[in-house]
């Protein structure tokens, strides 16, 4: 299997750590809001990467963090719950929202049950323990408002600081920035924990003789939640492009500091998800969620597959075009796949596509060739009336995470299709319709064609 690698900015040859495991973690969901759709889009990209590991062989074990606590987390949970106490309004809040990211993931085709979810305040302890060996090691300091990582001092170590991408390290140490996202192309010394304000949640830490009452920084939550749960170094660390700097960064110094040069062997990145061809914002009116695109009517699979037709190194772009366009392609999957289930079709073997497949996802994640061979696939069944193999569904199901294998339609729906064939060899048109009517009512579609009468679910 080959992955694009932006440790060593090219495709490897992966090469897993412990032959018995693959280690993955994944950069999870800040639990203050509905997930838009660009973060759906990173998640879909990580689980397709854990189900073509899969498929490729190997036993997985996926680790995937909430981030509840930050400066985001703490924000709303003040503005939603002014009468809870910091604590209750964060735990609150936080809540309630990972259940809606859980539910949204399970919706997009994301198997949640191959992934273990970690909370940064559960998280905590292993937070201090690090900063407290930070610290000790030279590379940590307190300030005023909290205690930072030396940029300057962990250069002088003889590590290299800029691994995911060159940085201008001029102005290392000479500023520091506190807040937990920023978008600045240069080295500052970060935060690693984060004295408490007026009305914030705050957690004990005693550091150097002093009590530096207050909570961790952004950075610090995924080294200590990624180690805690996989080791160090572990396989493959996955998120947005965006995250590479500073947040990808700065884990891999915090997490080298004193220590080996690794901190994960692979990171693999996706690129951003355009709306209309720019970047999503609400100023713009562009931002989505997945309760968007449902009030649509459109599925959330649909949004899966459109996401897939692009590769995940390149910008994809949403647009309501395009994702109906990919309802329609899902639409069409599903009514060769219920080929399986007419009357006199008969199913072809020869022509399962399984390694195929997989073999193409093997080459860094070809998702839109793939897609391409499933749908000259599925043309040519279309064309011969011939049923696709269990298999190929299967795998589709397994490595896409998209579900063709579909039940039978009922014993009365059956009876209504056998009606309407009788209506029509009597040229009871009208009733014929009315039979017709009554099936498309109940999601069913009717489509006469040489071979009989096949039905498909719309």
């Amino acid at each position: 299997m080959k992955l694009y690698n932006t440790l060593s900015r090219k495709i490897d040859e992966f090469q897993t750590l412990d032959p018995a495991q693959v280690r993955m973690y994944s950069c999870g969901p800040t639990v203050y809001d509905h997930i838009h759709i660009g973060n759906l889009s990173a998640f879909i990209a990580a689980d397709t990467l854990r189900r073509v590991l899969r498929a490729s062989g190997y036993e997985v074990r996926h680790i995937m963090n909430f981030t509840d606590v930050d400066d985001k987390t703490i924000r709303r949970s003040a503005e939603r719950y002014p009468a809870l106490s910091p604590e209750e309004a964060l735990t609150k809040l936080t809540d309630e929202y990972k259940q809606i990211f859980l539910d949204d993931m399970a919706a997009i085709g994301c198997d949640i049950s191959q992934m273990q979810f970690i909370s940064a305040v559960d998280s905590i302890e292993g937070m201090r323990r690090l900063i407290t060996e930070l610290h000790s090691d030279g590379f940590a300091y307190i300030a005023d408002d909290g205690v930072y990582f030396s940029i300057q001092k962990y250069i002088n170590s003889g590590k290299k600081y800029g691994q995911l991408l060159e940085l201008d390290l001029s102005a290392s140490s000479a500023s520091r920035i506190d807040n937990d996202e920023y978008d600045k192309e240069t080295a500052q010394d970060f935060a690693l924990w984060k004295t408490r304000k007026a009305d914030e949640p705050a957690w004990d830490f005693e550091l150097d003789g002093q009590n530096l009452l207050g909570r961790p920084g952004w950075h610090i939550e995924c080294s200590v939640m990624s180690a805690s749960a996989l080791g160090q170094p572990f396989d493959i660390h996955t998120g947005g492009i965006d995250l590479i700097f500073p947040h990808h960064e700065n884990e891999i110094a915090q997490s080298t500091a004193g220590k080996g040069d690794t901190y994960a062997k692979y990171f693999i990145h996706n690129e951003h998800l355009l709306v209309e061809g720019k970047k999503m914002s609400k100023s713009l009116g562009n931002f989505y969620t997945l309760q968007d695109i449902k009030e649509r009517g459109i599925e959330p699979l649909a949004f899966r597959l459109m996401i897939l037709q692009s590769h995940y190194r390149h910008q994809s772009n949403f647009t309501w075009e395009n994702l109906k366009a990919a309802q329609n392609r899902l639409r069409h999957w599903q009514s060769v796949a219920d080929l399986k289930w007419q009357p006199d079709v008969v199913q072809n073997d020869e022509q399962d596509i399984s390694s195929g497949l997989i073999e193409t996802l093997q080459n860094d994640l070809a998702t839109p060739q793939a897609i391409a061979l499933i749908d000259n696939y599925f043309d040519k069944l279309e064309s011969t009336t011939s049923m696709p193999s269990d298999k190929t569904l299967h795998t589709i199901n397994s490595v896409f995470g998209i579900n063709l294998l579909t039940d039978d339609i009922t014993s009365e729906q059956k009876q209504l299709i056998t009606e309407r064939l009788s209506a029509r060899s009597s040229k009871d048109w009208k009733k014929s319709d009315e039979l017709r009517d009554q099936l498309e009512k109940q999601g069913i579609g009717i489509k006469d064609t040489p071979k009989g009468t096949i039905w498909h679910r719309l």
